[in-house]
């Protein structure tokens, strides 16, 4: 069994604990209430899944046949390619724990849902955005093992997208939420915890 093989079978096996966890925890949080994802904006409702696309089928078509993406690998060495799978394994608890805090508040949208509360519990105790913190660790974990720059532009692309996308989002649950959460924000970072200025 060569390195590359035996790399490729345990991304799969934890993308496969990954994906399923996702999924239960969305068709739990799911009710029949319809959310206008026009609010996000043309340009990141025009961009952002489509980059989601492109990253995801090159990443498919790697993971089932990687002579279909040699066109853009780069040569790394081993051992960092199978830090991926440590950086997948350090987004799954991550993960768990952010889906865990959000419980029925989880949307894929801008728009909350009538029955949405402040979390500020979990993860969401240091980073108003710890999902997107999710995503960026599982597009790291695959580019890196998969060692391939087309996966890095377009999972670095739609990184930029998500960034964009928060600042909308920050503004509804502003309007949404009002003096509560503009004190989380204050004292919250958005991607990375805020560090304490000690004198």
């Amino acid at each position: 069994m060569s390195d590359d093989f035996a790399l490729r079978v345990v991304l799969v096996v934890e993308l496969l604990l990954l994906f399923p966890m996702t999924a239960y925890h969305r068709l739990k949080a799911r009710t029949n209430e319809k959310l206008d994802r026009r609010q996000e904006g043309l340009f990141i409702l025009s961009t952002m899944r489509p980059m989601a696309g492109a990253f995801f089928t090159g990443a498919g078509t790697y993971l089932v046949n990687p002579a279909l993406m040699a066109w853009s690998s780069v040569p790394l060495p081993m051992w960092v390619r199978w830090s991926g799978t440590g950086v997948l394994a350090l987004c799954w608890g991550l993960l768990f724990w952010t889906l865990r805090a959000l419980g029925r508040n989880l949307t894929d949208t801008v728009v909350t849902r009538r029955e949405s509360t402040l979390v500020t519990s979990g993860p969401y105790q240091w980073v108003r955005h710890p999902f997107y913190d999710c995503l960026a660790l599982l597009l790291l974990a695959i580019t890196l093992a998969a060692s391939n720059w087309f996966l890095l532009l377009t999972g670095g692309m739609f990184l930029t997208l998500i960034a964009i996308r928060s600042r909308t989002e920050e503004v509804k649950l502003a309007a949404r939420f009002g003096d509560p959460y503009r004190a989380y924000r204050s004292r919250t970072g958005r991607f990375l915890p805020r560090i304490a200025r000690h004198r």
